[in-house]
């Protein structure tokens, strides 16, 4: 007995496992902001801003920017995208907007109509993937060759 007194918090309730989600069905209309993480597998229109992640699920969709630091996109997006860190598009996704994050993953499949830009902030290195070699060589002395890309129009892969 004395050793169950001395347990923290249950997982459930440990503030860092808080997830806000935007069920299936629910609309909502105005900016959402919050601390942690937000799933949406709904329909926002406003801007989303977490600072943790951004999931969008299959169904979810957002007319408006997204601000936060990892996020998965699986829906459908219209409006900037900025990504501290991670971004992951899956294969269902469709993106209408300009794209910013430290990393990407894009899954085949995906459609994005918009720019790209993914690297770090400070590199200021962008590759347009038409472009000669000439910035392809400057993305690789700066170590983000195959991570920087500055993409105007439709990417489909």
């Amino acid at each position: 007995m004395e050793a169950m007194a001395r347990k923290g918090p249950t997982q459930a309730s440990s503030p860092e496992k808080v997830i806000s989600i935007i069920g299936p069905g629910l609309r909502v209309v105005g900016d959402c902001d919050t601390t942690d993480t937000v799933r949406i597998e709904g329909h926002i229109e406003g801007s989303v801003r977490a600072h943790k992640a951004v999931v969008i699920g299959k169904g979810g969709r957002v007319n408006g920017d997204i601000h936060t630091q990892d996020a998965v996109i699986a829906g459908a997006v219209k409006g900037s995208v900025v990504v501290e860190s991670r971004l992951e598009l899956q294969a269902t996704c469709h993106i209408d907007g300009e794209i910013s994050a430290a990393r990407l993953q894009l899954d085949e499949g995906g459609v994005v109509n918009g720019t790209i830009n993914v690297g770090r902030k400070d590199a200021g290195v962008a590759i347009d993937p038409g472009a000669p070699g000439g910035d392809q060589a400057k993305a690789h002395r700066a170590g983000q060759a195959g991570k920087v890309l500055g993409v105007g129009g439709k990417v489909k892969v």
